[in-house]
């Protein structure tokens, strides 16, 4: 059942379920029912009479989907032991419970087939009466959920520290909690033609642009899928190019990085299920900003920020400018640090290119383990493992020490991006540009270079330039890019959006 302030429905069910009422007899509905789900051994079903003229009516709900203490108390319990003078039909004892028995604040009815079943599947409650082919709708789901807990994936020194739990009701009331504006809207769809899943689409209605929200709108319209299992099949779906990778969309587990990024003018998509929300349009820049930028000084932030810009480029070319420069340009190294280097590499048997192809491939290994297993397990296994095996690798001249720190300051690097997604793309890419570095040497890493370049320029996220503010320009948006202003500087939000309302703030003279 959909509260928000805007509601909207997507089913791909037939048009003749769609249209298919309730029967006008007690008993054939349920038998309807229990048919339809194929007998389900936790349906619940409770039969009883209400009133002095002790009309049969029926309670249906699925067991662990339903607050059984909610159903008992403010459903069976009002309707058994309330003194109901006598009605003259169904439909005006309908009425009766609805406006004066019941105590739930949530009742609606409905007389479809096909919305009653998707009630019961959701962990309501259906109220039906003989003689009536209406019914009544009461949420009461209930079912047990993770309790609201510190984010895993981006974890900060200071700032909240609560993150979206797979609930999508308690995820909505925590953005609810931070931006308490009358303005903030949730558009519910049910995605999947058989799981129904629940999606919504938030965003502040005064500020973000329209046709963004159009276009987000449409493209979730245009899924036709059993069920989207979480938000990264809702991010494949939507995206802009499937074929690239950085990605265009930015997932968090962060409350107050979803509500920055609606105050900015973006648009947030939550689904149930799924403690990930979905963030949009994003930029290149997005990927290296936290929201512990805005939490510390300007100074310390911009610091961080470029830390994080010159992370991004070692994590990508390190290993490509090793394997260019021992292999191609040997004359660009300086004479006592080649001389160090070639003598911690006498007796290693294999070329750079293949030292650096099979060190890189072990960290990756290591990496993918250590997030397999148990964390106790998997922290012990990235550490011990890398450490033994390196060093065996080296004992045995296998590899050279250099090559050990070459991969290490690599794995460091991809660890400070705040960005999962954005790291691993990172991951991916270096593996190309170290087979173009293999074969052409630094001209090979300078079109690696020039060629990821122009696929960001031709990269766009939900109509937006991937490479904005750099192209097209925006020279207010460079405020907070790599440089994060103070931020009394940043008056007015991102021009690459082309909000409703620019104004963010107003600074009173002091």
């Amino acid at each position: 059942m959909s509260h928000s302030s805007i509601t909207k429905s997507q089913s791909k069910t037939s048009s003749s379920d769609q249209t298919k009422v309730m029967l006008p007899t007690l008993q054939d509905n349920l038998n309807t029912i229990r048919t339809l789900l194929h007998q389900p051994s936790d349906l619940i079903i409770r039969q009883f009479t209400v009133g002095q003229e002790e009309y049969p009516c029926a309670i249906v709900c699925i067991d662990g989907l339903v607050d059984t203490t909610l159903v008992n108390e403010q459903l069976i319990n009002p309707m058994l032991h309330s003194a109901l003078q006598p009605v003259g039909s169904a439909l005006e004892l309908l009425n009766t419970l609805t406006q004066q028995i019941l105590t739930s604040f949530e009742i609606e009815t409905g007389e479809l087939l096909d919305e009653a079943l998707l009630e019961i599947l959701s962990g309501n409650t259906l109220i039906l009466l003989d003689n009536l082919s209406q019914y009544i709708i009461v949420t009461s789901n209930g079912w047990k959920s993770r309790g609201i807990e510190e984010p895993q994936t981006e974890s900060i020194i200071r700032g909240p520290r609560i993150g979206f739990t797979e609930d999508l009701r308690t995820n909505t009331a925590m953005l609810r909690r931070r931006i308490k504006e009358t303005n903030l809207v949730f558009d519910t769809f049910q995605i999947g033609r058989r799981a129904r899943r629940k999606v919504v689409v938030t965003y502040i209605a005064d500020i973000v642009h329209p046709d963004l929200v159009k276009e987000v709108v449409r493209r979730i319209n245009s899924i036709d899928i059993d069920d989207i299992e979480g938000s990264g099949y809702l991010e494949q779906w939507i995206t802009d190019s499937f074929l690239s990778p950085f990605p265009v969309i930015l997932n968090t587990e962060r409350p107050d990085k979803v509500s920055g990024a609606l105050l900015q003018g973006r648009v947030a998509i939550l689904v149930d299920g799924d403690p990930f929300s979905l963030i949009l349009p994003i930029t290149f820049s997005s990927s290296l900003q936290s929201p512990e930028d805005y939490y510390q000084n300007w100074l310390i932030s911009t610091l961080t920020r470029i830390l994080r810009l010159i992370s991004a480029f070692i994590a990508t070319f390190l290993p490509a400018l090793y394997i260019a420069l021992l292999e191609f340009h040997h004359g660009m190294i300086p004479s006592k640090l080649a001389f160090s280097i070639a003598g911690a590499r006498e007796g290693v048997p294999f070329p750079a290119v293949i030292e650096a192809f099979v060190m890189e491939f072990t960290l990756e290994l290591l990496r993918e383990a250590g997030l397999r297993l148990p964390k106790p397990i998997g922290q012990t296994i990235g550490i011990v493992g890398g450490l033994v095996i390196g060093e065996s690798a080296v004992a045995a001249g296998m590899v050279s020490p250099v090559m050990v720190i070459v991969v290490a300051v690599t794995a460091i690097a991809s660890f400070s991006l705040p960005s999962y997604s954005f790291a691993i793309s990172l991951r991916v890419m270096r593996f190309g540009i170290m087979l173009f570095a293999a074969f052409l040497g630094l001209y090979g890493i300078i079109l690696a270079y020039i060629m990821i370049n122009i696929h960001i320029v031709n990269l766009k996220s939900f109509g937006i330039p991937y490479s904005t503010p750099f192209a097209p320009l925006f020279i207010r948006d460079w405020k907070d890019l790599v440089l994060r202003a103070p931020l009394h500087f940043m008056k007015k939000r991102p021009q690459m959006l082309q909000t409703n309302n620019e104004d963010r703030m107003k600074v009173k003279e002091k």
